[in-house]
């Protein structure tokens, strides 16, 4: 008997204490889970990209910090093949090329693990901060009548002389207009989804999808006419990569760890 409650007693704490290392283990994982990605947006209004800081607050809680840029445009904008120049086009009527810069704060809660759903993990998440407009005027170089049967081309900007695509040649070089740049700040709002589904613990491959808004003072002279607005609100799908931060392995928190193929063991 008492060799019997010996071995009991021994077993009993070599099973806490496997338990406890498991344990420790898992929080261990859980606790170094901080997180670095780009991502590649996808808006209603426009294309950008994306970079996203991600601190682990608990469990199932992060703490973000988020950089976006891209570009700002309205639903009304038809690109036009120019008559004069092969391979030129233009947006008949347009003002001003419209970027946005921004940063904010935000956070992400997981819903469902890996383990839940089978591979995929799923979380909501929100941000917001201010946001800048940086827009630039366009110039075009259009046909300017000089004599009953001769034309100059010139370079101006879009104004009401120009009454339709045939006065205008092609569009004028970016790099025209560059001094007149304007910045307007602002405010904004973005809150979605996130379904995380790479094979690998340390690699993020995930795919988000949500709605956001860009909130300014005034409008932003887009368009000539009456369609420019203050309040930018879009829906976005992105697609975003990064890894998982280990401050135990500095070697494998290189981005470039995200395209190696895992080896085989």
């Amino acid at each position: 008997m008492r060799k019997l409650l010996i071995l009991a007693v021994i077993f009993t704490f070599g099973t806490i204490s496997l338990y406890a290392q498991g344990e420790l283990d898992a929080q261990q994982k859980i606790f170094f889970r901080n997180e670095k990605s780009f991502a590649i947006l996808l808006n209603s209004d426009g294309i950008g990209l994306s970079y996203r800081g991600a601190k682990r607050i608990d469990y199932r809680n992060k703490r973000l910090f988020e950089i976006d840029a891209g570009t700002l445009k309205l639903v009304k904008e038809y690109k036009q093949a120019s008559q004069y120049v092969q391979g030129s086009s233009y947006i008949f009527g347009k003002l001003n090329s419209t970027i946005f810069l921004r940063s904010g704060i935000g956070h992400q809660h997981e819903l469902f693990t890996k383990a839940d759903q089978g591979g995929i993990a799923v979380r909501y998440f929100y941000s917001a901060g201010p946001v800048f407009a940086i827009y630039k005027p366009i110039y075009y170089r259009v046909l300017h009548l000089v004599s009953a049967n001769a034309y100059e081309v010139i370079e101006k900007k879009f104004d009401s002389s120009i009454a339709s695509g045939q006065d205008i040649y092609s569009k004028a070089a970016f790099t025209k207009g560059l001094d007149e740049t304007k910045v307007m700040p602002g405010l904004y709002a973005k809150a979605g989804f996130n379904f995380e589904y790479s094979k690998e613990d340390k690699i993020i491959h995930a795919i988000e999808f949500g709605g956001q808004v860009n909130a300014f003072p005034q409008k932003i002279p887009i368009m000539a006419g009456s369609d420019n607005k203050a309040l930018f609100f879009s829906l976005f799908v992105s697609y975003r990569f990064g890894i998982v931060l280990d401050p135990l392995d500095p070697e494998s928190n290189k981005l470039s760890n995200i395209f190696r193929r895992k080896k085989n063991n």
